[in-house]
């Protein structure tokens, strides 16, 4: 029979099991196989692949792979809706005369669905329609049985949960966002009644600040929906006469907002080397955040680590060379190393493997911490969604480039689950979300403030920053 090809993460199901799930005859019109796998298949067949009968049940890694990449030929209400329609198709959900025996049977593998898809994919349910067809479904499954009505109020409870923690993350972020803005206006408006405020007056221990930069990175980590690696690259599909499958559609507000994350981590370490006026406390400064970058890499947060090691390596902080002179850098040497780009970031790459294969066996919940540094992760699902065609040459929809998505995505899903170990300081969280953190511009002013132009451009931009800066003013 054919099956579908195992994989690791969250969908680890040991392989298919046949005693587990039944599969629709071989001979399934509309869907291809290749050495017993999935390999593609029209749409519509799909479809009905994904939903349950009395002796079928689709496996869990098809439902996975099925509802992550199906957005990109067809909107997830609309995919609920034919699921609905499909459903009360095959039980006669609609037939007081029909067979209850026949629709008791199926209605637990319906229930079962359904429960998958809002706890795997909750964000889908944002969307009233989705709402609807949920409601319907699930009304005519638990009607006139206490079981079923039960079962279907645990599942909706919990969603509702899901979604209603989701905004209030959502909340939080543009109330951190508003005090953020806020900190920084008033250190333009007086730089010197903030600038003794800095990370080392907040907390000078490297592994404390490494810790609640984890905390950080796996809050964020953990709204990210899995559909939303999907989303970011979703493009017009060539048989769809719509615009776009998600004109209406949040597309991937808590991946942007990580992305986000990383960029202000990189600059507010830019702009706390370059805020101090000595030469002595930007080297302090500087020896802090690569002790931070090497407590992180511990941790197994490379995010961070990257983060710290991009905000180091910024032009107005690289030219300090009068201040890294006093910096023992052998230590961020090798953090360097780890993080080097060449051959594809392979010394990244093997680091990140040994992480993963620590997480699997690990004891304790800190040995499961894995946060991949994120901008790789989403450029290597890019250049897969990029170099395969969704679609083959006969129209069908490539299966086998969607299992290879699904593999990348699902060990993300692992990742996001692990809860941070560490105790969390409301103080350091405040200062590393909120702290005032310099342009790009402002950072140049302030390293050349520190450490004079040394060339003809350098003092051609510096010219340029200051006259700027005073018509500002």
């Amino acid at each position: 029979m054919p099956q579908t090809p195992p994989f690791t993460g969250q969908l680890n199901t040991g392989g298919y099991n046949k005693n587990l799930y039944q599969t629709k005859e071989e001979g399934y019109s509309g869907l291809y196989y290749h050495d017993n796998n999935l390999a593609s298949g029209s749409l519509e067949a799909l479809i009905h692949h994904l939903v349950p009968t009395v002796d079928y049940y689709p496996d869990r890694t098809y439902i996975f792979t099925f509802l992550l990449s199906s957005r990109l030929f067809i909107r997830p209400h609309e995919l609920m809706s034919k699921v609905c329609h499909l459903c009360m198709e095959q039980q006669r959900l609609g037939d007081p005369q029909a067979d209850k025996m026949r629709a008791r049977k199926s209605a637990p593998k319906i229930l079962q669905l359904l429960t998958e898809w809002t706890e795997t994919f909750p964000y889908d349910f944002r969307d009233e329609r989705m709402m609807r067809s949920l409601k319907e479904l699930t009304h005519r499954l638990a009607n006139g049985d206490e079981v079923y009505r039960k079962a279907v109020g645990q599942m909706s409870q919990g969603l509702i949960r899901r979604l209603t923690v989701l905004s209030q993350y959502e909340e939080a972020l543009v109330k951190i966002n508003a005090t953020a803005a806020e900190r920084l206006t008033a250190l333009k408006a007086k730089p010197q009644a903030s600038i003794h405020r800095d990370m080392l007056s907040i907390c000078n221990d490297p592994y404390t600040v490494a810790q609640q930069l984890t905390h950080i990175e796996l809050e964020r980590l953990g709204y990210i929906g899995p559909e939303e690696f999907v989303q970011a690259f979703v493009q017009k599909d060539p048989l769809d006469n719509d615009k776009s499958c998600f004109s209406d559609h949040k597309k991937a507000s808590n991946l942007e907002a990580y992305v986000e994350w990383f960029n202000r981590l990189s600059y507010l370490v830019a702009t706390e080397i370059c805020m101090p006026v000595k030469k002595k406390q930007r080297a302090r400064v500087m020896e802090f955040f690569i002790d931070v970058a090497r407590e992180c890499f511990n941790i197994g947060n490379f995010n961070s680590l990257m983060a710290i090691i991009s905000g180091m390596n910024m032009s107005p902080v690289s030219r300090l060379k009068k201040t890294w002179n006093k910096v023992k850098t052998a230590k961020f040497d090798i953090l360097e190393h780890q993080m080097d780009p060449s051959s594809n970031f392979y010394n990244y790459r093997t680091a990140l493997r040994g992480a993963t294969q620590r997480s699997i066996t690990a004891n304790s919940s800190r040995e499961k911490i894995v946060v991949p540094f994120f901008s790789l992760l989403i450029k290597d699902i890019y250049f897969l969604n990029e170099g395969c065609a969704n679609r083959l040459q006969s129209g069908h929809v490539n299966f086998e480039k969607f299992w290879e998505l699904a593999k990348q995505v699902s060990e993300f899903m692992a990742w996001k689950k692990v809860e941070c170990p560490f105790e969390k300081d409301r103080k350091i969280l405040q200062y590393l979300l909120t702290a005032p953190v310099f342009t790009e511009d402002a950072l140049y002013l302030a390293s050349y403030e520190s450490e004079g132009p040394e060339n003809h451009m350098e003092k051609d931009r510096w010219k340029s920053l200051r006259s700027a800066l005073l018509s500002r003013v």
